[in-house]
């Protein structure tokens, strides 16, 4: 994520900011990828503290405009909880527009997301989380700090974020999209296998049995090993976090002997074995960071030489529309 400027006063603002330090009301316009002050701001700016901007003649952002179902808002801890998904939302949308996808010139189908929460009105109700045919259903409980750390705990997912279930599920959607061009399901098939495959039987087979022996030689999480379908998916949000790392790392001005210099865009990186060895390098030196406090580390994985190969694969895939822009 980069860092941006104040229209007004040149200050310092980051991605989440609504108003500068000097006092300034601003909003991300995520056309011109900067932040303005002149443009109408998004109908939930206030009810949800939503920071886009949006067209004169719409009222909501681009981002908040893919939502078409929201929770039950009678309850009154759904309207923080949705607002901190659609935080995540914004943020993970960004770097993919970065590279094209969702952006005001591509012309393909956007994702649609139903946010769900577990209690409404009438009890409590079961939501999964997953994507469908292009719908992304997101479920609300992870929003919750401690809610989300405890099925962290259960399930020994280190990287179950917000950001993370947004990255995984939307995953699933660029498949889809993928899939329209020439070439792309045979060299995915030769990645990482055939993705016609019984899928409710393998995930069944996941979760009675675990992982198979040796998972780590060729997934980057026990849960790629379940299928090609979540290979991908696994594998694409890694990528994303790996790209959004090193972006993050040079925009705020640190610097590393193996890294690149602070001119290198990451969503515009030509080469992606280059990019995932920086990258990589980055999470090494920032995991020896966060230990001197007792924090997690930023990346607490290790990819073997097939996982690079499958990271190597979707990064070219995923960052091609942003070659198609010059």
């Amino acid at each position: 994520m980069q860092i941006f400027r104040c229209p007004g006063c040149d200050a310092e603002l980051f991605f989440d900011n609504g108003f500068c330090p000097c006092g300034l009301a601003v909003g991300y316009d995520p056309n011109s990828e900067r932040f303005a002050t002149d443009q109408r701001f998004c109908a939930n700016r206030a009810s949800l503290g939503c920071n886009w901007t949006c067209a004169a003649d719409e009222t909501l952002c681009a981002s908040c405009q893919m939502t078409s179902v929201h929770p039950d808002l009678s309850m009154a801890e759904n309207t923080p909880l949705w607002a901190k998904a659609e935080a995540a939302k914004r943020h993970v949308l960004v770097g993919l527009m970065r590279w094209g996808w969702f952006s005001a010139d591509d012309p393909g189908a956007r994702p649609e997301f139903h946010m769900l929460a577990e209690q409404t009105a009438s009890g409590t109700a079961d939501v999964t989380m997953g994507h469908a045919s292009g719908l992304v259903t997101i479920n609300l409980a992870e929003a919750d700090t401690s809610e989300r750390v405890r099925r962290r705990e259960m399930l020994g997912e280190p990287y179950r974020t917000l950001i993370g279930h947004f990255r995984h599920e939307i995953a699933h959607f660029l498949f889809e999209r993928l899939c329209e061009r020439d070439g792309f399901l045979s060299a995915f098939r030769a990645m990482f296998g055939d993705e016609t495959r019984d899928y409710g039987a393998a995930l069944a087979e996941h979760y009675q049995n675990g992982p198979p022996p040796g998972w780590q030689n060729a997934h980057v999480t026990p849960y790629a090993a379940a299928h090609p379908h979540e290979d991908w998916a696994e594998t694409a949000a890694h990528a994303m976090h790996l790209c959004d790392i090193t972006d993050s790392f040079l925009a705020a001005g640190l610097g590393k002997a193996d890294a690149p210099g602070p001119d290198f865009d990451a969503y515009r990186a030509t080469d992606p074995v280059a990019l995932i060895d920086a990258a990589l390098a980055i999470g090494v030196a920032l995991n020896h960071v966060n230990r001197a406090v007792g924090q997690p580390d930023i990346y607490p994985f290790v990819n073997s030489d097939e996982t690079r190969k499958k990271l190597g694969f979707v990064l070219h895939w995923l960052s091609e529309k942003s070659k198609q822009r010059g």
